[in-house]
């Protein structure tokens, strides 16, 4: 099947109408492009450079992931899969919590990033309850942004796709959603995400340097009983990847663990579901 070029309108943050131009597309796409957003991409760009050095110089062991906090690094060996799959996608990354590990020479960066990233998130979840029709509105146990309030678990993932051996054959990550309420990437330092959409074709994300891309995830999907949809996408190889690699920094955010997403699920449980789905925790945990 042919991937189609990428159709995700770019949604400048200063268009007057930008927060129903943003929810539209979270609708059609499960994906917001957006410009002239807040975040600051030179230090975005500054963390790609320091942490792909940091990652090919090899990572301190006392960073190794901690399998309950599932903080630290997740090497090649242990590296999620995909739900419904076996294989682990052939990635490495660092996972940082505002509690978490890290190596003090990396982390001013990071931590900036981090905060600057939440808050924006926070402003993001506003303007979507804003634009919610009160009927979904009214489901809801407390109000979206009341349930990020105090979160320790909003993550921060430094993702680096190492290049890939001729000989091997695997996903760099193969078709999935996102667990938690919404995802904030900035731009990566090439190509390779893919969406699918509504009808089962895959398009190319767009990559421009200074975009953010904000995609639902399903535990947003789940409080808002489906009204905005979480969306499969997957990361390709491409030929730049295959040589040099590629880093990417998604924000995570998360609700405090005690917020009930629904009559099914609690934030705790279901987090405890989809880690044990990934290969991250023994399913008996969940």
């Amino acid at each position: 099947m042919a991937v189609q070029q990428s159709v995700i309108p770019l949604i400048s943050c200063k268009d007057p109408n930008f927060a129903r131009l943003f929810v539209d597309s979270l609708q059609d796409y499960g994906f917001g492009a957006l410009v002239d957003h807040p975040l600051d991409m030179a230090r975005v760009r500054t963390i790609y450079g320091e942490w792909r050095d940091y990652f090919l110089a090899g990572v301190a062991k006392n960073y190794v992931m901690d399998p309950v906090q599932q903080d630290g690094y997740f090497s090649l060996q242990v590296a999620e899969h995909a739900k419904g799959s076996t294989q682990r996608d052939f990635k490495e990354y660092f996972q940082y919590y505002s509690w978490g590990r890290c190596p003090p020479e990396l982390k001013t960066c990071l931590a900036t990033h981090f905060q600057q990233a939440v808050d924006f998130a926070s402003e993001l979840l506003a303007h979507i309850e804003r634009e919610a029709p009160p009927e979904v509105m009214a489901n809801l146990s407390e109000p979206l942004s009341g349930m990020i309030e105090g979160s320790r678990q909003s993550m921060l993932r430094v993702l680096h796709y190492p290049p890939m051996p001729e000989a091997l054959s695997a996903p760099r990550a193969a078709p999935h959603e996102d667990i938690n309420l919404l995802t904030l990437l900035p731009a990566a330092d090439g190509p390779g995400l893919e969406i699918r959409t509504r009808d089962g074709e895959w398009i190319k994300a767009p990559n421009q340097p200074e975009q953010l891309l904000v995609n639902i995830g399903d535990m947003l999907q789940e409080v808002l009983s489906g009204w905005l949809p979480s969306t499969t996408h997957r990361v390709v190889h491409n030929p730049k990847s295959q040589t040099d690699g590629r880093m990417s920094l998604p924000l995570f955010l998360h609700p405090r663990p005690e917020v009930k997403l629904s009559t099914r699920y609690t934030a705790e449980s279901y987090l405890q579901e989809r880690l044990g789905e990934l290969g991250v925790l023994p399913a008996s945990s969940s």
